[in-house]
């Protein structure tokens, strides 16, 4: 049975909601273009917007502490550099990011509405060339839907794959398949890549993407049903290629020793 690819996901914002793809261009030592590009930072949190560097997640708002974060929607227009974010629906903020009057509009927003989430006053900031995720070396995390389908069978109700934030969801894999991929190569439509590393999960998966309550223990969930907290894998691109809905993933030759 072929492994197919089923979703293909970039988050511009770190923390909020996903944006689907239907094809996505991939090159040498980067991660999804626009992939957590922006995070928010606490007030308290010293970054130079002018040299943007990487700094961990406990430097930004993040779901594992501010599960407020999956109220909000956010759309990113590359083109033009413009986000957009949405509660319910409804836009509450829209601006041009790339200039400082956009970007104001956004942080005034910010400031209101995550005022009791935030260490001093929150604000919009970016890294256009690595982004912000929870690793220094930008990744694509990839799940396989059958081992979040396995998960479910241990938690006892559906669990949403968006949970996981992963940027690309397979079907056609077994559960748990793409652990034993770590060390090896492997083509994803017509990109190489080489998979790094297992994910190991934290409290940001409790939260509910739709509602964003946390009602699921998933890290305790992992651990009581399969001895480890890992869903998915990062790999590293090696060679550009394009990845579209429905391309193939395809273990190479070689693997660990």
């Amino acid at each position: 049975m072929p492994i197919l690819v089923s979703g293909l996901y970039r988050y511009p914002v770190k923390g909020l909601t996903a944006e689907s793809l239907t094809c996505v261009k991939l090159s040498p030592g980067r991660g999804f273009p626009h992939d957590r590009r922006f995070a928010i930072a606490h007030g308290t949190t010293q970054y130079d917007q002018t040299e943007p560097r990487w700094q961990p997640k406990t430097a930004f708002l993040q779901l594992m502490s501010n599960s407020r974060l999956a109220t909000l929607t956010a759309d990113f227009e590359a083109d033009s550099g413009t986000l957009t974010l949405a509660r319910d629906g409804r836009t509450v903020a829209r601006g041009q990011v790339t200039t400082p009057i956009g970007r104001t509009i956004i942080d005034q927003f910010l400031r209101a509405y995550l005022a009791q989430d935030a260490r001093g006053q929150p604000r919009l900031v970016e890294a256009p060339e690595t982004g912000l995720a929870d690793v220094s070396h930008p990744r694509v995390s990839i799940i396989g839907e059958a081992s979040v389908e396995d998960l479910a069978r241990v938690v006892g109700r559906p669990v949403e794959k968006l949970r996981f934030r992963a940027n690309v969801y397979l079907t056609g894999s077994t559960a748990w398949e793409e652990l034993s991929w770590v060390g090896s190569e492997i083509r994803l439509g017509s990109a190489r890549m080489r998979v790094a590393k297992p994910i190991a999960r934290c409290a940001a998966t409790t939260v509910n993407p739709a509602t964003a309550e946390r009602d699921l223990a998933i890290p305790r969930d992992l651990e009581r049903g399969f001895g480890h907290v890992h869903m998915g894998v990062y790999a590293e691109v090696l060679a550009p290629g394009t990845v579209s809905l429905g391309d193939a993933l395809e273990p190479l030759p070689g693997g660990p020793a």
